[in-house]
């Protein structure tokens, strides 16, 4: 076995661990979704399916080769929308429900925009057999801004949310900009950790450029998805169960202040 083939292997198995560890991610967050009903979870189950579609791309390139097609779907699910939803749900989650959803309506129609602009986009030259496609060289202006705002702006929002909320956590209030919506911490500490957990595995899954530089741009991507979301995955664990939302529409009753 040639030394390309060793490393096309172990790329190719990081890929599929990180489409296995999403896939598993987005069905339990569907099924919270499906038995509850609150919106963030469907946001996130949307983000998550397009991560494990990036992921199962590169998954597939590495062990049949790169395709201009292949790479069409890795960059739009990959580099340009997963972030975006993910965001949402942290929107939906400190604005609440009339905010979240006009900003999900507002990102429903990006996203049909960026479909079809990454779908159509012509490419400036073939892929070469072996090599790992890079944006810049493939494709305009146009696809690259989008990867770059739809990943860069959402991952800010993503660790500005979760460093405000933790904020909140340790002066003992509950951030949110909604008053629809109250919000009940079980477990402070732990709610703390997973947003800390949250930010983390966001700044991780944003660091492919930089980890490139020194694992090479196959490996970088693999690396960072499988870490990112194993991170980001242990944030939800460890902090989906430490807080409750309540409508105060539905619960104008309930005194807060009681489970505080």
């Amino acid at each position: 076995m040639t030394i390309e083939a060793s490393v096309n292997q172990i790329n190719a198995a990081l890929a599929g661990a990180a489409t296995l560890v999403a896939s598993a991610f987005a069905l339990i967050t569907f099924d919270r979704w499906h038995r509850r009903g609150q919106a963030h979870e469907l946001a996130w189950t949307i983000a998550l399916v397009l991560f494990a579609s990036g992921s199962f791309a590169l998954w597939w390139a590495e062990t049949t080769g790169w395709t201009l097609i292949i790479f069409r779907i890795f960059f739009l699910t990959g580099a340009v929308l997963n972030v975006a939803w993910l965001a949402l749900g942290t929107i939906y989650l400190l604005a609440g429900t009339k905010i979240g959803n006009r900003v999900r309506t507002l990102l429903t129609s990006l996203t049909a925009f960026a479909v079809g602009v990454i779908s159509i986009a012509p490419a400036k030259r073939q892929i070469i057999d072996g090599e790992f496609p890079s944006a810049r060289e493939l494709f305009g202006v146009l696809p690259r801004v989008l990867a770059a705002v739809g990943s860069g702006v959402p991952a800010l929002i993503i660790i500005a949310g979760a460093l405000w909320s933790t904020w909140g956590l340790f002066k003992k209030t509950t951030p949110i900009l909604s008053n629809s919506v109250e919000r009940i911490v079980d477990s402070r500490m732990r709610r703390a950790l997973g947003n800390v957990l949250v930010a983390a595995g966001t700044l991780v899954l944003s660091a492919s450029g930089t980890v490139a530089g020194r694992l090479g741009k196959d490996r970088a991507f693999a690396v960072t998805l499988l870490v990112g979301l194993c991170i980001l995955f242990a944030g939800f664990l460890v902090a989906s169960n430490s807080v409750r939302s309540i409508s105060k529409a539905t619960s104008p009753s309930h005194d807060v202040s009681k489970n505080n």
